[in-house]
């Protein structure tokens, strides 16, 4: 897929989705959104791609939120859910993701760069939720103060003041930052680590990380017993060993 709006492209197991809208600091659009809907479900169906990278075009924005000029001409209220993808609560996504911000992330830049499994930052990204000095509203952030200390998230949202890339990784928001000429290769770099492990391993281990968020403790271990049973019983569960005594690389075949 590749448009005016959005581009998606898979290399190396790896599926690149960028919002290429740079004269409008990547802003959500009808044609954005769609592009990142037609994306997403893309990446869902490709049995190639083994993680999904979302990034914006050129190095003033990832993502600086919503059209406000297009909300302004058609009147919008209270947002459709399916008006975005919203990994987890509108669409699931069993791979694993990772933001690449460079830039701005505001608004539903932050959401988008929140619902990712991972975020890497650009040392001049910053992150916030700026829906109150515009009057619209973010029930997208609920799971924030899962993410962030409580009072660090009380601030973004009652302020909607912009942090930079470092203090955002120092609140967990973001697990690192690299120089900007770097983002990409280090993203890259993180994705292909990812891709070279044991895929059913690399599925229930990114569904066992939100099993405290919804369940009290003793359930949530019983629920990771039956996420990761299966991983147990596959073949690669045999595969790995295998691989680790006969000092080779292993082969996984997803089964």
């Amino acid at each position: 897929m590749r448009d005016d709006a959005v581009a998606y492209e898979v290399t190396d197991g790896i599926a690149w989705l960028t919002i290429n809208r740079p004269e409008a600091r990547n802003a959500l659009s009808k044609a954005v959104r769609d592009g990142l809907w037609e994306g997403v479900r893309a990446f869902n169906a490709d049995g190639d791609a083994r993680v999904l990278v979302l990034t914006g075009a050129g190095d003033k924005a990832f993502c600086a939120g919503g059209d406000l000029k297009e909300m302004a001409d058609t009147g919008l209220k209270v947002p459709p859910l399916d008006l975005v993808p919203q990994f987890g609560r509108n669409i699931d996504v069993p791979k694993p993701t990772i933001a690449a911000v460079n830039g701005v992330a505001a608004a539903g830049g932050f959401m988008l760069a929140q619902q990712c499994d991972l975020v890497v930052a650009a040392e001049s990204a910053r992150f916030g939720i700026t829906e109150v000095k515009v009057g619209r509203g973010a029930p997208w952030a609920a799971p924030l103060p899962w993410l962030i200390p409580p009072r660090a998230a009380m601030e973004i949202l009652l302020t909607g003041d912009l942090i930079p890339a470092a203090r955002a990784e120092r609140l967990g928001l973001v697990n690192r930052v690299v120089p900007d000429e770097r983002l990409l290769p280090a993203v890259r770099e993180l994705a292909l680590r990812i891709c070279a492990n044991a895929p059913l391993s690399v599925l229930a281990g990114k569904k066992t990380v939100r099993l405290i968020a919804e369940h009290p403790l003793s359930a949530a271990y019983d629920e990771a017993e039956r996420i990761w049973e299966p991983v147990y019983l596959s073949q690669d569960a045999q595969e790995g060993p295998a691989a680790f005594r006969d000092k080779r690389a292993p082969r996984w075949t997803g089964r």
